[in-house]
């Protein structure tokens, strides 16, 4: 099996060598950069598996290079960083981060976070067997889960692989609402099951990149306050 490869963003390089050892021993690879640019800069060398990034460093900060980065891939991030407000916390999430981690943290929960994220991003065997019955449509969307793709209208639609995980469940219980705790123990982990903050914060920028994407006001995801989500099936349009 392919050993995976972790990327750290951090300018402090006691964190970057502390991390880095320790991730190591746990059987990954791992880069370090220290500034954003320079990972903009070296990122197809790097091909990471996923990125910790932090986001207070001299240059361009973590949530610039975020940004950055989601112009182009999909790769799973994690911030790291000393704010714990609340703001940066839904600022990152919003923005793209599949994971936040506020310093100083032990290393049990970074190796939790790690592999929780990583697993998201990694099809499973039972998705490798679904071939014909892998393709889920409802209006003008559709997932293959086998594939780990969506189209809107025909055209590819790029999720990240939280937001993909995330329409993955609601979309194979299609009309169906699946309850917030379900949605948060199986995307993010049995942990997260009360964080219902990072499932608001994903939900929105789905339904945003949607109506971006469509250019209508058709809504896929129904909220049913203190339940859920649902994805309801959609009469595709006749062109």
């Amino acid at each position: 099996m392919r050993m995976q490869t972790i990327c750290i963003v951090d300018d402090e390089p006691k964190i970057l060598r502390f991390v880095a050892a320790n991730l190591k021993s746990m059987g990954y690879l791992v880069s370090t950069v220290s500034s954003g640019d320079e990972l903009l800069e070296k990122y197809d060398l790097i091909s990471p598996d996923l990125i910790l990034l932090d986001i207070m460093m001299p240059g361009h900060d973590g949530f610039y290079v975020l940004e950055e980065l989601r112009k182009f891939t999909n790769v799973p991030v994690i911030m790291l960083t000393a704010r714990s407000n609340s703001q940066d916390k839904v600022q990152a999430l919003n923005v793209g981060a599949d994971d936040y981690l506020t310093k100083p943290f032990s290393l049990d929960e970074l190796f939790a976070r790690v592999k929780a994220v990583l697993r998201r991003s990694q099809p499973s065997i039972a998705d490798q067997q679904m071939i014909n019955t892998s393709i889920i449509t409802t209006g003008e969307f559709s997932l293959d889960v086998a594939s780990k793709r969506s189209w809107i209208n025909n055209e590819e639609f790029k999720l990240t692989y939280t937001e993909f995980s995330l329409m993955e469940i609601l979309a194979l219980n299609l009309d169906k609402v699946v309850q917030h705790e379900t949605l948060l123990t199986e995307v993010w982990g049995p942990e997260y099951r009360d964080d219902v903050e990072y499932l608001r914060v994903g939900i929105a920028r789905i339904r945003r990149k949607i109506k971006e994407k469509l250019k209508q006001e058709q809504e896929y995801i129904i909220t049913y306050p203190g339940l859920g989500y649902m994805l309801k099936s959609i009469t595709p349009v006749e062109q």
